[in-house]
């Protein structure tokens, strides 16, 4: 079932497929993938394509199913592109859920010290592309300009690649 446009909200930017290949070596065939800002299920289709379990969910879709407060009875690790004005509260509630997960998140994500300390705090590995993502935006009938870049930022996958993150004297 294909979910109601969101209208043109400034969250409305709709991982095409191919997203996923780089992160595809990491999550375990039999793992039940919980894409939790699922829009209208791009990234679900295609893991359920490859015959990966999925839970769809999406916050501004379905209230009752609000990330931040709700979780499915089963699931093994988050799989998401999340909302660009919640990356903060997403990333803060994937980490106290204590189960693997992937954010698809702007390189911009790294600029505020409150998440550096969350990284440092907990860790993260990323995985970076080698250009920019094109997103399937709802006020263009195909993919949009790649407006900025994006890596999987990911905790719990044993990727290997870990990140340092130091705090320079003021």
């Amino acid at each position: 079932m294909k979910p109601p446009s969101r209208n043109g909200s400034p969250d409305d930017f709709q991982t095409p497929p191919e997203a996923l290949q780089p992160l595809l070596p990491y999550i375990d065939t039999g793992w039940v993938v919980w894409e939790c800002a699922s829009g209208e299920c791009l990234l679900s289709c295609e893991l359920m394509r490859l015959g990966y379990e999925v839970v769809s969910s999406d916050t501004l879709y379905s209230p009752n199913q609000d990330f931040l407060s709700w979780q499915p009875d089963k699931w093994d690790c988050i799989v998401t592109n999340p909302p660009f004005s919640l990356k903060q509260q997403f990333l803060e509630r994937s980490y106290s859920l204590g189960k693997p997960f992937a954010l698809l998140l702007p390189l911009t994500t790294f600029e505020t010290g409150k998440r550096q300390r969350l990284f440092r705090n907990n860790g993260v590995e990323v995985i970076f592309f080698d250009r920019r993502i094109n997103f399937v935006t709802p006020n263009k009938v195909n993919k949009s300009s790649a407006w900025f870049a994006t890596a999987w930022f990911t905790w719990g996958l044993g990727i290997g690649q870990p990140l340092t993150f130091v705090e320079l004297p003021r």
